[in-house]
């Protein structure tokens, strides 16, 4: 469920990406600490590019330890898997369809038809792993269950938040 992105929030993505935040349609999960890690964005971003990622991760910690596990070869193995487990595979498929659902209905309220993604989720899926990243932002603003890779990828990250803050959060 989408919560309101609010001047606070989006002063603590600034913090979080190093840039102001574009066409964020809300806060799609709040880290522990507070402060959004997972923003739902338009499919259109303002200066009219089309922009296939609904989940975007935004916490500079979560996103670094990502990293970490996508240099360490896992998403070779869970393109092995997906090749090799057709239920692993019916699952991913389900998650990419629940992603292009939830963007169409983002769409929707914004009054906005990109045909130029229509069909494309993100990550690789609905059979391929591309980036574990977007994985772990569905699952963390879908809930768990619903992205079976990216619930991994969560299980793998750990308590990223647990130092406490990955930026101060502006007073605003």
């Amino acid at each position: 469920m989408t919560e309101p992105f609010t001047p606070a929030d989006a002063a603590a993505v600034e913090a979080q990406l190093g840039r102001e935040s574009r066409g964020v349609h809300g806060v799609g999960h709040r880290c522990p600490c507070g402060n959004p890690d997972v923003v739902t964005t338009q499919p259109r971003l303002p200066n009219g590019t089309p922009f296939p990622t609904t989940y975007y991760l935004t916490c500079p910690r979560a996103a670094s330890r990502i990293g970490t596990l996508e240099g360490s070869g896992v998403m070779k193995q869970m393109q092995e898997r997906l090749a090799e487990d057709p239920e692993l595979a019916a699952a991913y498929a389900a998650a990419h369809e629940r992603y292009l659902a939830a963007r169409a209905e983002i769409a929707a309220e914004h009054g906005l038809d990109v045909p130029e993604i229509e069909g494309i989720s993100a990550g690789g899926m609905p059979d391929r792993v591309k980036c574990l990243h977007v994985l772990a932002g569905q699952s963390l603003a879908m809930g768990r269950g619903v992205n079976p890779l990216g619930d991994e990828v969560l299980d793998e990250l750990g308590a990223w938040w647990e130092s406490g803050p990955c930026v101060e959060s502006p007073c605003v």
